[in-house]
């Protein structure tokens, strides 16, 4: 993310606390939540510009409010973060992690044996996508080449031409758990989302199943989530975002061999990261040009700021 802080007047201490090193500067941040206490602190904040997709972070509402624009980089991360999904689930499936560590610290004594680390295979599965928007179809396209079986829960049904490439199939989120081998999520966070997979969702998969999430941490109930791999509801889990970031290492997920975890990476590749960036420069130059910024998530503050009124 960054956020643009133009002459702020307020006391140096409180944004330094708030911010640490990224004071006065345009500079990446580590998801920190942008709020009211925020701009309490930055009073002449002109706009923020997240390096994300996504802005749960963010209180839209109330930099609305005080007319401070916010923007984001929707589109350009939809490839490389399917192409982490199914980073994610053949990770888990085939327990990828597990071997390399089962190799590195020595435990690799017999050279082979039948039941040496087994996983699943994805070849011919049930993909159950919840959240079918660019990312979700984009998940959907590369469980083609696998042959998998394909259904999907969303409040918006793809379109009908949408339905019939991909051959998915929309159900009810209950019958989504109960049939699926993988469930990948591709949702924001929202309050309808929050811990949208929790105990009762759990409980309805496969002993066989896997979660994969690399959509927003708190999607998931971690503590409900955790309680369903200790007990063998479902067989693993991959993820890529936790409800807290970094997540603390004394999260009882990071001590379990079946689950996979990363550090929000997902859209972390050389060339999806330097298209954010110039997406970034792009909306910050309109802004600064008097220009509509190209993807403004808060389009009604124009009517609070035009922009023919910013100094």
């Amino acid at each position: 993310m960054l956020i643009v802080n133009v002459i702020s007047t307020a006391p140096i201490n409180r944004l330094q606390w708030l911010f640490g090193e990224s004071y006065g500067k345009a500079k990446g941040l580590r998801n920190p939540r942008i709020d009211a206490e925020v701009f309490e602190a930055a009073p002449k904040l002109k706009i923020v510009a997240q390096m994300a997709v996504g802005y749960d972070n963010i209180d839209v509402a109330e930099a609305t409010k005080r007319g401070i624009y916010v923007t984001n980089t929707p589109g350009v991360l939809t490839e490389t973060t399917a192409d982490f999904a199914w980073a994610l689930l053949l990770a888990v499936a085939r327990r990828v992690v597990e071997a390399d560590r089962y190799v590195r610290t020595g435990q690799w004594e017999v050279s082979w044996h039948p039941s040496m680390l087994l996983g699943r295979d994805v070849y011919g599965a049930t993909l159950g996508i919840i959240g079918a928007g660019r990312i979700g179809r984009a998940v959907a396209r590369r469980a083609k080449g696998f042959k998998m079986k394909i259904i999907y829960y969303d409040v918006v049904p793809m379109p009908p031409e949408d339905e019939k490439e991909l051959g998915a199939r929309l159900v009810d989120l209950d019958t989504l758990f109960r049939e699926a081998d993988f469930v990948s999520i591709h949702v924001p966070l929202t309050k309808e989302t929050y811990h949208l997979v929790n105990e009762d969702k759990l409980k309805l998969m496969k002993k066989t199943a896997y979660l994969i999430n690399n959509s927003r941490g708190s999607v998931v109930d971690e503590k409900a989530l955790y309680k369903a791999l200790k007990e063998g509801w479902i067989a693993g889990a991959a993820l890529d975002v936790f409800e807290q970031e970094p997540t603390p290492m004394d999260n009882p997920l990071l001590k379990l061999d079946n689950v996979v975890v990363a550090p929000h990476i997902s859209s972390a590749s050389y060339e999806t990261r330097s298209r954010m960036a110039e997406m970034v420069a792009e909306n910050l130059v309109a802004f600064f040009e008097g220009r509509q910024p190209p993807n403004l998530v808060n389009p009604e503050v124009l009517k609070i700021r035009p922009l023919s009124k910013l100094p």
